[in-house]
């Protein structure tokens, strides 16, 4: 790794300075996180330590916990190799702690890489390493680049990792999708396009684990898709939403509660209730939700008599 006289001892001043400051550590995003790194994780942002890698066994125990995200995600991750390898980038797939269950780099940037600890087993949180790409996305759970020095160890600041989360089908997090940069030239707008495209590629593997968690049901847009994250909606074939993404829950406020009640997705997409398909298998299978099961007090909320309740659910298939 590239060694720069005296640059280490100024970055941590400017870390110490930064953290010492209430004013930078509470309007700065970095500051914030080096705020942490220092204060909250006990980190020293001159040390020299390598990368804490974990044992094969514990490597192997979380990819089988990840084996969903890995299989959905690798044709997103070769995709990024293939386009930005020869450049003199990694790409990585972590889980939610920060530890590399894949990763792809060119032969020639292997030593560099390796240098850093990218690699994977590597385990790249906030607790283990400050401020980065991969530990500061999962802390924040928003797509983050850190360019070069606004790391937090004097250890990394000749690269540049751009990371984004990826949430699964329930909307929690699941795992961090980074590129890195051994490139000492990239500048900081080159760094932030390199961003955007890893925040579109892993609203991509999020959009595809959707789609295989419900397979079989209808997909549809919902108000919030775009920029700011994946807003889609799971429907059965009565129009009931049986899933939302993370960003769907947070545009329509929609809670587990709420999707527990087999809600009708009609007045989520801007539809007159009646509009879509199966209305009153649908509005049955409400009622029952609400009751949680209570075919009486289904039939009360309803209006309608328990034998007729009874018809009504054996002439749509449903059981109690």
């Amino acid at each position: 790794m590239l060694s720069v006289p005296g640059r280490g001892r100024s970055h941590a001043d400017r870390v110490a300075e930064a953290v010492n400051s209430k004013v930078c550590a509470a309007t700065s995003g970095i500051a914030a996180s080096w705020r942490r790194s220092m204060v909250y994780h006990g980190l020293d942002p001159a040390s020299r330590r390598s990368a804490h890698r974990v044992e094969d066994g514990s490597l192997r125990q979380a990819r089988e916990r990840s084996q969903d995200l890995i299989r959905i995600a690798m044709p997103t991750l070769e995709r990024l190799y293939s386009t930005l390898g020869s450049s003199g980038c990694s790409v990585a797939l972590t889980d939610t702690d920060g530890l590399i269950l894949e990763a792809r780099r060119a032969a020639g940037d292997a030593r560099d890489f390796d240098s850093w600890g990218l690699a994977t087993g590597a385990v790249w949180s906030e607790a283990m390493e400050g401020t980065n790409g991969i530990g500061t996305c999962a802390a924040e759970r928003r797509a983050v680049v850190i360019h070069q020095d606004q790391h937090f160890r004097t250890d990394n600041i000749a690269m540049s990792c751009m990371g984004a989360p990826i949430f699964d089908p329930t909307g929690q997090m699941a795992g961090v999708l980074d590129v890195s940069s051994c490139r000492r030239d990239l500048e900081l707008p080159y760094a932030q396009m390199l961003g955007l495209i890893v925040a579109e590629s892993a609203r991509a593997v999020e959009s595809d684990l959707f789609r295989s968690a419900f397979h079989g049901c209808r997909i549809v847009v919902a108000e919030g898709h775009g920029t700011a994250g994946v807003s889609l909606l799971a429907l059965d074939k009565d129009d009931v939403i049986v899933g939302a993404t993370r960003q769907a829950r947070k545009a329509l406020e929609l809670t587990d509660a709420l999707l527990a009640a087999a809600p009708s997705a009609a007045p989520y997409l801007g539809e007159q209730e009646g509009e879509g398909r199966g209305t009153e298998r649908a509005a049955l299978r409400r009622a029952l939700a609400r009751a949680q099961g209570n075919v009486s007090a289904a039939a009360r909320d309803l209006g309608i008599s328990r034998a007729t309740m009874y018809r009504k659910m054996a002439q749509h298939g449903l059981s109690d």
